[in-house]
């Protein structure tokens, strides 16, 4: 008799799969699209097998084998599905997949029979269906629009726009905060730069981590990947199978398409990187200096506006100029943004020109309020 630990831990993995194998095989029979349908049906089929697995566990402990009756969670899920299409559920059960995806990892029985390289799988693949609204279109069409969101949407145009945005709305109320409080220009000016200078290198060092951490943890996904294609190299096949069947290939031309890759031992792995965790090996989310370097820069154009007419100018008139420059360039960045968002220029623009010049009237107000009680 095994112990009650183990017991109770068969019986917790038996109902997460009975959930699981519920739900796919919920999912297959209201999907509309006969691919999304059959990967579904494959999913499905994956979970009975790890049932009968768990099963099997519980039988050699002595155990009672429960009736496979999916929980109220499951059922709800289905149930959503079915009223409000699978879409609906996906985005969770993605979630999911991920949140679980380690659930085996230190479980010896499992890791003997490989089902943690599966549930990673599964993660994968949701996320991958889960992916925005064009989830089993036709190729063509599919890269098409892929295209079209990577051109207008892309990180270097956000990363431009919210980094310029970020400096001119900071050091334009840091510098009508100083001005409100009757300070001298020198003061102004000191601390619109010092501002300056300190936000630049402060968003620099930010993206320099960010753009770095994603890079390490692309590395190692990849040796994941590496370690699982060593291990595993039949999972992995099945695994690029359903991901070109989502992508709507048939289920003959995706299983033939996988095989042909997995006989390029060169390759392959470049290939499972790309299809599978969407990382271009070569890019690797690109250069953290080149992003410091970028992002300084763009935080330095944007907080010159507001500092630049009091290098020429002094008191009302330079505060006037500065926050007329400010204007100008507020509206010109909320035009930008509507390459990201596809609003309409005059609505992005007029918004952000009215969000910036409150910032900046509130620091100003606080600001004169504290000069008044200084003095």
């Amino acid at each position: 008799m095994a112990p009650r630990t183990d017991v109770a831990r068969f019986r917790a993995n038996f109902q997460e799969e009975v959930d699981a194998a519920a739900t796919y095989g919920a999912l297959a029979k209201i999907e509309p699209i006969d691919k999304l349908a059959e990967v579904y049906r494959r999913l499905a089929a994956a979970e009975e097998a790890h049932i009968a697995f768990w099963e099997k566990k519980l039988r050699d402990a002595g155990a009672r084998v429960p009736a496979r009756r999916p929980s109220l969670r499951a059922r709800v899920t289905a149930w959503l599905a079915r009223r409000f299409g699978t879409q609906s559920v996906i985005p969770a059960l993605a979630m999911k997949e991920q949140a679980g995806r380690h659930g085996y990892d230190d479980q010896p029985d499992a890791l003997a029979a490989n089902l943690p390289v599966v549930e990673q799988s599964h993660a994968r693949l949701l996320s991958t269906i889960s992916r925005g609204p064009t989830r089993g279109m036709e190729g063509g069409l599919l890269a098409r629009l892929e295209g079209r969101h990577r051109a207008v949407g892309g990180n270097a145009l956000r990363a431009a726009v919210l980094g310029a945005n970020d400096g001119l709305v900071s050091v334009l109320s840091l510098v009508m905060g100083v001005a409100g409080a009757h300070s001298s220009n020198t003061a102004i000016l000191v601390a619109g730069l010092a501002g300056t200078l300190a936000g630049a290198c402060a968003m620099a060092m930010g993206e320099w981590l960010s753009v770095q951490s994603a890079r390490e943890l692309a590395q190692r996904q990849i040796s994941i990947e590496r370690d699982e294609l060593a291990e595993a190299p039949e999972e992995e096949q099945e695994e690029l199978s359903l991901i070109y069947q989502a992508k709507g290939l048939q289920r003959e031309e995706a299983d033939t398409l996988a095989a042909k890759l997995m006989e390029d031992k060169e390759n392959v792995l470049d290939t499972l990187t790309r299809e599978e965790l969407g990382i271009d090996p070569e890019e690797l989310g690109g250069s953290a200096w080149e992003a410091a370097i970028t992002s300084f820069f763009l935080f330095f154009v944007g907080a010159i506006s507001p500092v630049a007419p009091f290098l020429f100018l002094s008191g009302t008139p330079a505060i006037v100029i500065s926050l007329a420059a400010s204007g100008f360039a507020l509206f010109v960045i909320g035009a930008a943004i509507t390459l990201l968002t596809g609003r309409g220029v005059l609505y992005s623009g007029l918004r952000q020109l009215l969000i910036g010049m409150a910032a900046a009237g509130v620091t100003f107000g606080i600001g004169h309020l504290i000069g008044i009680s200084v003095s």
